[in-house]
């Protein structure tokens, strides 16, 4: 059997690194993403996989990055979107935008678009990491994505995490039908550094006796696993969102068609500006 090409991204610790892992036992072509130089090639030499540096805040190392995979990976079988954070105060990017909703959003959009012909060739998989924070925290006004009119740290990062659920079923809308199948799955609370440098109250449980019922990073790559070894359509279905291997319930913002095809047009809006301005070469 031919080793599939996967590329993670946030692979540099936690479930990324668990999947990186898990995939690269098997064999499969595994190539990871991070922010951190130090920890990325740790786990790539760990691993085996090939790696590659990407700060998410700054569009133009995203553009980048593209490049860089299109260069080298006339084939990419699975590509897992799991970048991202929770942030401290509303901070603006390099590129304008509202921190939390570029890393966790506006950067995983621009890398998949910009990889759409490689992705439909390759009748890939793209997988968003998502949270239940999608449910609990999101009000998405598509007039304010960049939060300069209400600000919260929860309610940010509820809404970057909404925003992965509308871009995986926009996604679906758009190209399921030139061959590639998309998903977005909730991991589980897991025992990781994730929130420690944020102003959530949840990095209160980050750092407290809760985190010893938390998920393994193992546990909570499961889903991720699961979904880019299965067959979309028959084992899970296509612009769906996903805990624990099964369809969960989202925001009830998350099932409105109109605002899934407005936050790509707005999205694509976005990253325009900022590529008329800055070089992908960085």
């Amino acid at each position: 059997m031919t080793a599939r090409t996967i590329v993670i991204t946030g692979a540099s610790d936690g479930i990324g690194a668990s999947a990186a892992r898990t995939f690269a036992a098997r064999g499969e072509h595994v190539v990871v993403v991070g922010r951190s130089a130090e920890k990325t090639e740790r786990i790539a030499k760990e691993t085996g996989a090939d790696y590659f540096v990407a700060d998410f805040a700054e569009l133009a190392q995203v553009r980048r990055l593209a490049a860089q995979l299109k260069e080298k990976y006339p084939q990419i079988d699975v590509l897992a979107n799991n970048a991202g954070g929770i942030m401290r105060a509303r901070e603006l990017t390099v590129d304008g935008h509202e921190k939390t909703f570029q890393v966790n959003h506006l950067a995983p959009f621009l890398l998949t678009t910009e990889l759409l012909d490689v992705l439909t060739a390759s009748k890939a998989k793209v997988i968003n990491t998502s949270s239940v924070a999608n449910s609990i925290f999101a009000k998405l006004d598509i007039e304010d994505l960049d939060a300069a009119k209400s600000y919260s740290t929860n309610r940010a990062y509820g809404n970057a995490k909404l925003a992965n659920i509308l871009f995986t079923a926009e996604l679906h809308n758009r190209y399921h039908a030139a061959g590639i199948s998309t998903a977005a799955f909730h991991p589980g609370g897991v025992a990781t550094n994730f929130a420690a440098d944020s102003t959530s109250p949840m990095r209160l449980a980050y750092k407290s006796f809760l985190k010893r019922f938390m998920l393994t990073p193992d546990q909570g790559a499961d889903t991720l696993v699961w979904l880019a070894d299965g067959t979309p359509g028959v084992d899970w279905t296509s612009g769906a969102y996903y805990a624990k291997r099964a369809i969960a319930k989202a925001n009830k913002q998350a099932y409105e068609a109109g605002l899934a095809r407005e936050l790509w047009e707005r999205s694509e809006d976005m990253v325009a500006r900022d590529s008329d301005t800055l070089d992908p070469l960085g």
